[in-house]
């Protein structure tokens, strides 16, 4: 079954951010700011691409949108830290109705329209487990009652980490959350047109079943100045620094070196 995620990097859309701008004009300033494309830059190369590089199941693509307008240098950037993962697609859009857009990259992704797929969403500042993508198959499987009668239904693993670095420090918590924007797929039977970005990942519950795992953590969550979450922004759960046992699930799990992490301080919240 194809499995497709898709990852807005730095992408100016018209809605779909808490923090959007008054015109585009803005909204490019904003995102294109260079402090905020250093941190962006420091988070994707040392929390997300590790686990995607390292994934136990190598059958998915990871769809990387951005816009049109991305100035030459981050567009470099971009391709040059990705090129080397083969499941990694960067497309680019022209500013647009965020909805609209997610619905067209993901649908148009489809091989098959007719046949199911899985779906998830990723934002380039968070991580997934290295069986991530594995374990959304699994989930299928433990549940293929339930997939052949229903048009979609949201796989959340709401097991994981919220960690913050600063000043050579990295303090994390273990967390429980439920329908967060990482650690969530989506199925979608063969068909239809829906998508994980058609509704709020938080209301996912009020329009298909939910199954949810909570054994083992599964994403990864930074909290910094540029989340655009409220509930990043705000969380308030106690962080406190690295045991030599969450410094191994980092390294193991996550496929993340704290000692990276470190020398690529972000800017705190």
């Amino acid at each position: 079954m194809q499995v497709i995620g898709l990852c807005r990097f730095s992408y100016p859309a018209i809605g779909g951010f808490r923090l959007n701008q008054d015109t585009i004009e803005d909204q490019r300033r904003f995102l294109y700011a260079a402090d905020r494309m250093a941190e962006r830059f420091r988070l994707f190369e040392t929390i997300t691409l590790p686990g995607f590089r390292a994934q136990t199941d190598e059958a998915f693509e990871l769809l990387l949108l951005t816009g049109t307008c991305l100035p030459t240098a981050f567009s470099d950037r971009l391709r040059d830290l990705t090129a080397q993962i083969k499941q990694i697609r960067i497309i680019e859009r022209d500013p647009a109705d965020h909805k609209r857009v997610m619905r067209e990259v993901l649908n148009t992704a489809r091989t098959n329209p007719d046949e199911p797929c899985i779906q998830f969403r990723h934002d380039d500042d968070d991580a997934v487990s290295v069986d991530f993508i594995e374990s959304l198959r699994s989930a299928l499987c433990e549940n293929a009652g339930l997939v052949r009668q229903s048009e979609s239904i949201a796989i959340d693993y709401n097991n994981g980490y919220v960690a913050r670095c600063d000043k050579h420090r990295i303090q994390v918590a273990q967390v429980y959350r439920s329908l967060l924007g990482v650690g969530l797929g989506m199925f979608v039977q063969g068909g239809s047109k829906r998508t994980i970005f058609d509704r709020l990942h938080n209301r996912l519950a009020r329009f298909m079943p939910v199954v949810s795992y909570p054994d083992v953590p599964m994403w990864l969550r930074m909290l910094h100045a540029f989340n655009d979450s409220d509930h990043a922004r705000k969380d308030t759960c106690e962080l406190l620094p690295l045991t030599p046992e969450q410094t191994e699930d980092l390294r193991t799990r996550f496929s993340i070196d704290p000692d990276t992490m470190k020398r690529t301080r972000v800017r705190d919240c």
